[in-house]
């Protein structure tokens, strides 16, 4: 079918990730979602893993605060384990890329309003996804 809407989950590519997220051992899904992050950092040329890196990033940003829970109906049904805090800012690196990529998956949407809802919700995964400032521990007094 391809992609029927604009979710994090709403296409073939982000299904079948959520289905091999729920058929993994509970220890391999932590290192599923990095790699699938990491692919699309270290992509030389298209993003041929952009839809699971947008899935990876929302189960990541869903633990943050701010962030959205994802529905078990569209995402894994199978519960997540607690994500590190570096996948935060490889989620949120791996988005950033995507979001400026002229020949990713942006411009393939036929329905303009589509293309802008899916920006949408690259921004806002995004914006919940910032790394919170490293904190300065104040001198004694």
């Amino acid at each position: 079918m391809g992609t029927w809407g604009t979710g994090h989950f709403d296409n073939d590519a982000a299904a079948d990730f959520a289905a091999g997220l729920d058929e993994a051992e509970p220890e391999r899904r932590v290192a599923m979602v990095r790699d699938v992050l990491v692919r699309t950092i270290d992509a030389t040329d298209l993003f041929t893993d952009a839809d699971e890196a947008v899935a990876a990033a929302a189960l990541v940003a869903a633990q943050c605060p701010g962030g959205a829970p994802v529905d078990p109906d569209d995402g894994p049904q199978e519960p997540m384990p607690a994500f590190p805090d570096q996948l935060r800012k490889l989620a949120h690196e791996a988005l950033a890329r995507i979001a400026a990529d002229p020949c990713g998956p942006a411009p393939n949407w036929v329905d303009p309003d589509d293309a802008k809802q899916w920006q949408a919700l690259l921004t806002r995964l995004r914006t919940v996804l910032v790394p919170p400032p490293p904190t300065v521990p104040l001198p004694d007094v």
